[in-house]
């Protein structure tokens, strides 16, 4: 079953996936990340994101779903998916249905990290994530981790939407955009709310107490 993890940006729903990917033997699919690859290999798209992305503001519909039809379509991943991030309007959401029925697919849970926007400030302005695997964490609560990350802290960098009006604009837009997703989602029965607040470990065994259901 696939699995879609909402949040604010800062929520920690990168760090929740990849307990769920660890644990579940799950492909983690954040749009993000899509993004910014493809901006890594410069090509005009690539180009295009980067300007939208370093100033706080989100690729169209049309760029995303290209990107991820590209991945949904590879049978590796098939009903293995948490989509990270993913997605961000009522269009987008129905466009999921959409493309996963085409391949027979169904989204099995539907997680939602809630979190105010002062939580969010604290927890962005401190991330870093590695370039090679894309791991995220936090210099002021995960300096060990840092200190020992496997891929090396060269590869260890601030996202250069991170600084504080950004985090404020994306944090507001995201909340009134998406909004209408989480009333179109919050209906069906396999909709489940944690309070992203709480400490990661909590987070965690609640969202395991959910896939366990």
């Amino acid at each position: 079953m696939n699995i879609i993890l909402f949040g604010p940006p800062g929520a920690g729903k990168g760090t929740q996936a990849q307990f769920i990917v660890k644990k579940h033997n799950y492909f983690q699919l954040s749009t993000g990340n899509l993004l910014r690859d493809e901006v890594s290999l410069k090509t005009p798209l690539g180009r295009e994101i980067e300007k939208l992305i370093s100033n706080g503001k989100f690729a169209s519909d049309e760029t995303v779903n290209t990107l991820l039809r590209q991945s949904i379509t590879n049978l590796k991943f098939r009903d293995r998916i948490i989509f990270d991030g993913y997605p961000r309007n009522v269009e987008q959401a129905k466009n999921l249905e959409l493309i996963l029925s085409e391949f027979n697919q169904t989204i099995g849970h539907i997680i939602f990290l809630n979190v105010t926007r002062d939580i969010v400030e604290k927890r962005i302005m401190g991330r870093v994530t590695c370039e090679k695997c894309h791991m995220t964490m936090n210099e002021y609560f995960n300096k060990q981790q840092i200190e020992l990350h496997p891929c090396g802290k060269e590869f260890l960098k601030k996202r250069k939407d991170d600084n504080l009006d950004i985090v404020v604009a994306r944090y507001d837009t995201y909340m009134t955009v998406t909004k209408p997703v989480l009333d179109f989602y919050s209906k069906n029965a396999n909709f489940s709310e944690i309070d992203g607040a709480a400490e990661i470990e909590q987070i965690t065994n609640k969202i395991n107490d959910v896939l366990r259901v």
